[in-house]
Parts: structure tokens; sequence; C-alpha cells
């Protein structure tokens, strides 16, 4: 009897590994095995047109190289000043605008649907769309002319604004999805605080900051960590919009380590600049998980 147990426990563990072995194998075909294998490069100066056996291992040199590197110290620069300027200014208009139409709109469903579709759209589409809006016969040149400024920016084609350009149109892009998850978490607040704050007399400003902002701490904690994760990914607007120009002034991390790979063919020197990017992300995430004891209430 206890073998037949045995054996019927057996199959129920074999029917649900075979459930769960597709998954894994296109886990360990498709992310560890590249992530050893870009591990394994970045000790290498591996030029892939030349076949796969064709590398020198040269050890740390990439790593090394790498802070010399002129073209990469201005791509962590732009990541950095992209991430730690989009994210929490996303985040914070996101959060007003999600109150608002929470509490003070008609067509909530229709806003917020409307306020999404940017989100889901193709990003090389919504950066045609915007490189047309920043052109020098676009709707943002025309308005600054209208105020009586005689010599706009080229926006994209100027060096300076360049990258605040395509920073306004991420931030843009991204409010829907932070929308999202700030109204899922606002319409599950205790209403009786709200109700007790009102008979107290408290204003509504003062509700949004002593109320709605601590209570939504774990939201806005889950929006900082994963904003900053995707900020640091940026590559498709900066392909699409400016490819990186003009000079460095929107190269990024991401898109410095493709032109390395597919334009230069350094696929080891892009390998540990991936890895570098890595630290960073791990660096930032690990701060930020060490900061929300701080300041997130559970």
């Amino acid at each position: 009897m206890k073998k037949q147990k045995l054996s019927k426990q057996l199959r129920i563990d074999l029917t649900g590994y075979a459930f769960i072995l597709p998954n894994v194998i296109g886990m360990v075909c498709f992310t560890l095995l590249p992530i050893i294998f870009s591990l394994i490069i970045s000790f290498t100066n591996w030029d892939f047109t030349k076949g796969i056996g064709n590398w020198k291992f040269i050890g740390l040199q990439n790593f090394i190289r790498i802070w010399t590197d002129d073209w990469f110290t201005a791509a962590i620069k732009n990541s950095l000043l992209y991430a730690f300027i989009t994210v929490p200014l996303s985040l914070a208009i996101s959060l007003v605008l999600a109150v608002i139409i929470d509490r003070a709109c008609h067509a909530k469903t229709a806003l917020r649907l409307a306020m999404f579709m940017p989100y889901i759209s193709n990003v090389v589409a919504i950066s045609i769309v915007w490189v047309m809006m920043f052109s020098p016969w676009g709707p943002f040149t025309r308005f600054i002319q209208f105020l009586g400024v005689k010599n706009p920016p080229q926006w994209l084609a100027d060096y300076t604004w360049a990258l605040p350009s395509i920073m306004f149109m991420a931030v843009w892009s991204g409010l829907g999805y932070n929308i999202m998850i700030y109204t899922a978490s606002i319409q599950g607040l205790p209403q009786e605080l709200y109700e007790a704050a009102d008979i107290d007399g408290a204003s509504e400003a003062r509700k949004f900051f002593s109320l709605t902002i601590p209570l939504l701490s774990p939201t806005i904690f889950f929006l900082v960590v994963t904003g900053f994760i995707g900020a640091f990914q940026v590559f498709g607007q900066v392909q699409v919009m400016t490819n990186g120009g003009p000079g460095t002034s929107t190269s990024v991390l991401v898109f410095y380590i493709f032109r390395s790979a597919f334009t230069f063919y350094k696929m080891g020197y892009a390998a540990a600049m991936s890895w570098i990017l890595f630290a960073v992300l791990f660096i930032v995430t690990l701060i930020q998980w060490k900061g929300q004891e701080k300041w997130v209430g559970y």
C-alpha cells in the first residue's frame, strides 16, 4: 500500500515537472546560458564577425579600458541623468493625476485608457511622432515662436536640449502605466481614514500629504524600483529620435553597448559594459531596498 502511494506521488510530481519543463528549458537556453556566455566573452576581445572561435582572452582589460573611454563615461552620465530626472518626475506627476482623476473627474475609465495608450503603443511609432513634434515646423517650435522667442532651440538637433526632449517624451509616455498602478492602490485605501480627516477639517492638500502618500508608499516603492530599472535600459527612443547624437548628448549606456557590439563589432567590450550596467542597477536597487525601511509603511 505504501509503495502504491509512493508511485502515485511520483506520478503527480512528474506531471508537475512536465508542465514547468518548457519554461525551465526556455529560461536556461535564452536567459541563463546567454548570461554565462556574456560573462565569458567580457574577458575577451572577440569580434563576432570572425566566428565564435576567434577570440583571445585578455583578462580584465575591457573592464579597465572602459573607464578611459569618453563615450562610455558620457553614456553612463547620460543614463544617470535620464534615470534620476525622468523617474521621480513621472512618479510625482502621475500620482497627482491619479488622485485628481479618482476624486474629481468624470469619464474616469476613458481618461485612464487614453493616458495608458502611449505606454502600450509601439515605441518606434511614438518616437517618430515626437520627432515630428520637435521638428522646426512642429507644434513645440511654433508655440515658442508664438511666445515671442525668435530663435527657438532645435530640440533634438541641439546638444543642450536633445536629452531633455527625450526625457519629456519618456515622462509623457510612462504616465499611463503609473496612473493605472496608483489607481488600483488608491481604490483600496481605507475610506474611514479620509472620513475622519474630513470631520477634523483637514484640507485636500493635508489629506494628500498625510494620508494618501504614506498609505501609497509600498506602491511608490514598487514603481521607483521598476522605474529605475526601466530607465537605465532605455534604448528605442534614443535609437529612433537622435541615434545617440548630436555628439554624445543622448548616448545612453544601452545604446552604446548596442553600438559597440553591432557597429564596432567589439562584442567582448560590449559584454563588459553590460556587466557594468548590471552592477549599477544592482547597487541602485540595493540602496532603494535598504532605504525603504525609513519611508515605506506596510
